[in-house]
């Protein structure tokens, strides 16, 4: 809440870029008092239909006292928004406070008046929709709670914006007006529906820049070699299916055509409307050519550019104002710096990219940030002998270069329902908002397989990131616990890729094996139990088996109830590679076609006659009649060229590795993933406790923070916090003599023990700086003298007197509010366990009561909770209860930043939490739960 002095300073924070339903983009930003000539033309530009349904009677023009007042506002009784493009208006809302009589009024009144309105030109874009979302956020910062709004009957559109928004509303019909109240609070609808609406945007943008009906490339050189000519060959040659265009201003005026396409010195020159632009100029050049095309009507841009970002201070400054100056026009932004962009759809077979070949279509997305490692991705599933056998294609390839603009959440929002991609692999080297790209993929892996790997490094220099303080490993812990497949290198992304792309996901760890090789059979036996499986007794065929000897044995593997997925091991015979190989593939392809809900894996070595069969159907190298170019330079780079052996059409297509703990490693991730899809089927709930306070909570923390920005409460202030959401603590009395401390313990009734919570030994049993069980005063007088020999006076010791806990495993408990990934909460084992070995697990809050169960056995101690060797199982339950609560305490008050408890004694009926710290802050301005928003760095 802004106060008097700084009422009607303007609040930049409310700037944003948004998504509309169309995939365009707008920019949302408070009106002043500069906008008078901008709100007077936008208004000319509306029908007189719409501005009679604004004003309920004919009103042609505005006045200079209409002007005035909706260009004055103070940004907190009276506020103003507009949504612009190219900085000219489209649409309008505004709010004024009102009290119970309807008339003006200030705070505390909590309720105001909100009216929009739309150009026609930009109706049915969602613009309205999305002005109500930051509206209504600027109220509720404004301690506004509730919006009226009279609408005239016929004005059906804009009554859908009201009801489709999700709030808590009530209807009322008097004197031919419909008046709408609803509260502003976000409820669980309003969350879905908004987020419902920010998934289609998002997809849409990013489906306009994946197929559009025209390109033009901006740059495309008349010699030979560029960038820009290289991009323009690649797009011919991938047989585009829409309109091209080449661009470069140093074409002479009579040139007509290059290389067959129509050639023109400016998109201004094209009579017709272009869809995507690919923007392959030096940086200097790059706003021209964004202003030419912003003015065509182009619709995004792929800018392969370098210079940005990745170059220093001055790139990065000049990558923020590319990005604002696309967005301006309502252009979306693939790079700078990109490789380019693919698909191989039959609809579009666009390629954007400096890939020379195009990949044959398939079912796998892949998602790169960096040009050299899309590069290797498309090598390796291209590739056919001496590695990887891709069984599938690429549907879409996305390299984003510096990713300014369009990054893998919103290629994850377009993947999810995209009817030609079934499994999407990303290699990212930085994730910009954690938090959402979790939220992102936790549903995009309910659906459909999502193959990420994380960089563990610093994000690369054209990276800007918000920094997040948790460990690398941490946020992989996050990512896993949503549902992502979480492999360390390239190769482990295609393996598991492959995989998942083809076939059924297991129904549990239950493995069999047989081949050709018992030593290869046992290789692979031990694979599976290194990577947590339960491998079978290997079947050894011996090497004289044969192809009917395959297909005996994978049939009955198949049919075998007790296992759950099967791993094939096969030797070549001694010699070249012979014929054999394609009546081996077929064997296991037509047994496999049998029983197809089980996975099949194919272990083989240096057997690349075997793996171009196995996988020939939908292979993702180009036939090897059409592309010379690819054959020879795999012949160059030493790769074998096997004899292809093509699959009958719709064979059941089989994924075959190199290595038998590659083909292992890709199962142990889809037993993981398969188990996780199953417990997402039913996540839990966030029980409900009657005895949370939640409202006296808040008014505690409001009075806390009245004091300061931020602030580490003391133990009182924490004690009864706590308490508000049900967490005792145990008392610890400050004893600063000896007198005190034997006062303390009377108070409390022994046994009780001596602690000093000096910063150095504080939860430092092992330096001596706790004495346990003094069961009277003679043993506590006497272990104070020691702690005062040993470590120095009272003042700096800082002594407390507690009661004995019961005797339990000792743990912690911690949530965090982290910059980037928002609220965690985790959970360990007091002292080495957690602070040497780092055996902590985490998940985000809110923690459900699925959540806090796994929560609490994913460390690697949990043995120690459960009776190991004998010992009394603890009261888990308890430790359960006490999780929630905690989540709960941070999740419905985003002022706590930080909370530890430590340590928390678990016994065997009932816990003890023995210390406990909070530290407040004032809330974000914009949370998980705010209106949708382009991120700006």
């Amino acid at each position: 809440m802004q106060s008097a002095s700084d009422r009607h300073e303007y609040p930049a924070h409310w700037e944003a870029d948004v998504v509309l339903r169309d995939g365009g983009t707008a920019r949302i930003r408070p009106i002043t008092v500069d906008d008078a000539e901008r709100l007077v033309s936008f208004y000319e530009q509306v029908s007189d239909e719409s501005k009679y349904y604004r004003f309920f009677a004919p009103y042609p023009r505005l006045s200079a006292k209409d002007v005035h007042r909706f260009t004055h506002h103070d940004f907190v009784d009276r506020v103003g928004l507009a949504a612009t493009i190219g900085g000219e208006f489209i649409a309008t809302v505004r709010y004024d406070r009102i009290g119970a009589d309807g008339m003006a009024a200030s705070a505390p009144a909590d309720e105001a008046e909100v009216a929009f309105l739309v150009q026609d030109a930009h109706q049915g874009r969602g613009v309205a929709s999305a002005l109500l979302e930051h509206i209504a956020a600027v109220a509720r910062e404004r301690d506004i709670r509730r919006f009226a709004a009279e609408v005239l009957p016929a004005n059906t559109k804009m009554i859908k914006v009201f009801t489709d928004a999700g709030y808590t509303q009530q209807r009322h019909f008097e004197d031919g007006v419909v008046r709408l109240e609803f509260d502003l609070e976000p409820t669980e609808r309003s969350v879905a529906v908004q987020r419902a609406r920010e998934q289609r945007a998002e997809a849409h943008s990013v489906r306009r820049l994946l197929t559009p009906g025209s390109v033009a490339v901006v740059g495309a050189g008349r010699t030979p070699g560029g960038v820009g000519r290289s991009v323009l060959g690649n797009l011919r040659e991938a047989g585009f299916t829409g309109r091209l265009y080449a661009v470069n201003k140093a074409f002479p005026e009579d040139l007509k055509e290059l290389d067959s396409v129509p050639a023109h010195r400016s998109v201004r020159d094209i009579a017709e409307p272009v869809d995507l632009a690919v923007v392959a100029v030096p940086a200097e050049q790059v706003p021209e050519a964004v202003a030419e095309c912003g003015e065509h009507g182009v619709q995004g841009l792929v800018v392969l550019s370098a210079g940005y970002a990745e170059s220093g201070p001055e790139g990065r400054e000049r990558q923020r104002e590319l990005v604002r100056h696309a967005r301006a026009y309502g252009m979306r932004i693939i790079g700078p710096n990109a490789f380019g962009v693919i698909n191989t759809s039959p609809r579009v077979r666009l390629n954007a990219s400096l890939a020379p070949e195009m990949p044959r279509p398939g079912r796998i997305g892949l998602f790169a940030q960096s040009g050299a490692i899309g590069i290797a991705l498309l090598s390796r599933l291209h590739r056919r002998g001496g590695g990887v056998t891709g069984v599938t294609g690429v549907s879409t390839f996305v390299s984003s270069g510096n990713r300014a603009d369009v990054s893998g959440n919103d290629v994850l929002q377009y993947w999810y329902d995209d009817p030609d991609t079934d499994v999407a692999l990303m290699y990212l080297e930085s994730i910009g908002n954690p938090r959402k790209f979790t939220r992102l993929a936790r549903r995009t892996a309910a659906a459909k397989p999502l193959v990420v790997v994380q960089g563990a490094g610093s994000a690369p220099q054209g990276h800007t990131v918000r920094a997040t303080r948790l460990p690398h490993a941490t946020v992989s812990a996050l990512l896993r616990q949503a549902g992502v497949i979480r492999v360390d290198t390239i190769t482990e992304l295609v393996d598991a890729g492959l995989l998942l792309a083809r076939q059924p996901l297991p129904t549990g760890p239950r493995v069999a094996i047989f081949g050709n090789s018992e030593s290869l059979g046992q290789l692979t036996y031990d694979a599976c139990l290194s990577e947590g499986l339960r491998p079978l007794p290997p079947l050894d065929l011996t090497t004289e088996a044969s192809a009917e000897d395959f297909h005996a044995a994978l049939a009955r593997a198949l049919a075998d109830e007790t296992c759950d997925a099967v791993v094939v091991t096969a030797i070549p015979a001694i010699g070249e590679v012979s014929p054999g190989d394609g009546e081996l593939a077929q064997a296991l392809r037509s047994a496999a076609a049998a029983a197809p809900a089980k996975p099949v894996l194919v272990v083989h070595v240096e057997l690349g006659g075997l793996a171009a069969a196995l996988s020939a159907a939908t292979s993702t190298a180009p036939r090897t009649e059409t592309t010379p170019r690819a054959r020879v330079a795999a012949q160059d780079a030493g790769t074998p060229q096997p004899a292809a052996v093509e699959a009958p059409e719709g064979a059941h297509l089989i994924p075959a590795y190199p290595a038998a703990e590659r083909a292992v490693r890709a199962l142990a991730e889809a037993v993981k993933y398969a188990q996780w899809r199953r417990e997402a089927a039913d996540p839990g709930k966030v029980p409900e406790y009657e005895d949370i306070d939640e409202k006296g909570a808040a008014e505690l923390i409001g009075g806390l923070l009245a004091s300061g920005q931020g602030l580490t409460l003391g133990t009182e202030e924490t004690c009864e916090l706590l308490g508000r959401y049900g967490i005792r603590t145990r008392r610890a009395i400050p004893a600063p003599t000896p007198d005190a401390a034997a006062r303390a313990a009377g108070a409390l009734g022994y046994p009780v023990a001596l602690k000093a919570t000096a910063p150095h030994l504080r939860h430092r049993a092992d330096l001596g700086g706790v004495r346990l069980d003094l069961a009277d005063e003679e043993q506590l007088r006497r272990a104070y003298a020691e702690l005062t020999e040993l470590f120095g006076s009272p003042e700096e010791l800082r002594p407390v007197v507690q009661a004995m806990a019961p005797r339990g495993v000792d743990t912690v408990v911690r949530a965090v509010i982290d910059p980037a990934a928002g609220a965690v909460l985790s959970f360990g084992l007091a002292g080495a366990a957690s602070q040497l070995l780092g055996d902590m697990a985490h998940r985000l809050v809110p923690v459900t009561d699925r959540d806090a169960a796994s929560l609490i056995r994913s460390i690697r101690t949990a043995p120690l909770l459960f009776g190991w060797r004998g010992s009394t199982p603890v009261d888990t339950p308890a430790l359960e209860e006490l999780l929630l609560r905690v989540s709960r305490l941070v999740d419905d008050h985003p002022e706590v930043v930080a909370v530890t408890l430590e340590p928390v004694v678990v016994a065997a009926h009932g816990l003890s939490v023995l210390g406990a710290s909070i530290r407040l802050a004032p809330p974000p301005a914009r949370d998980d739960l705010g209106p949708r928003t382009l991120p700006t760095y």
